[in-house]
């Protein structure tokens, strides 16, 4: 249902969260998320363009989320590279239609307006581990921050 980008940039931002506030290079998260590093890299770019992702250069550079995890929903990383396009008029270009939608795009339509307004209250904070859930990208160790916590996940 969402494409491998979506998929890609949801990782990139779980992994960045769970790293916060250190900065991570593109070839951390690419290894840590198991996602190609020359794809990774095109994905970071949509992420910053869409305000998701701050790029910092330099000694300690690499990519960090623009806002706390509570306060950044997975509608926005969606929509920053590849977003949910609603039906606003005959996807069959049927002139009598217009945008009177037919029952069956009608129907399409308000499922994408859920589905976006589910997503917008999904906070990146709550992808994190949660008690009795699988870990997202779990056993997968991390770099890990000069001063900060051990492992990304507990394995076992």
């Amino acid at each position: 249902m969402f494409s491998q980008t979506v998929d890609y940039a949801l990782r990139a931002v779980v992994s960045l969260a769970s790293q916060a506030p250190a900065a991570l290079t593109s070839a951390q998260i690419a290894t840590m998320t198991r996602v190609p590093a020359a794809y990774l890299s095109k994905v970071l770019r949509q992420l910053v363009r869409g305000e998701v992702v701050h790029s910092q250069r330099g000694m300690r550079g690499g990519f960090v989320l623009s806002r706390s995890a509570d306060e950044i929903s997975i509608l926005e990383v969606i929509n920053a590279v590849d977003p949910i396009t609603r039906i606003t008029s005959c996807p069959l270009g049927l002139p009598n239609h217009g945008t009177n939608l037919c029952p069956l795009h009608r129907q399409l339509d308000q499922s994408l307006a859920e589905m976006q307004e589910s997503f917008s209250k999904v906070r990146v904070s709550s992808l994190m581990a949660q008690p009795g859930f699988n870990v997202p990208l779990c056993g997968l160790e991390g770099p890990r921050p000069a001063s900060g916590p051990g492992p990304l996940y507990e394995l076992g």
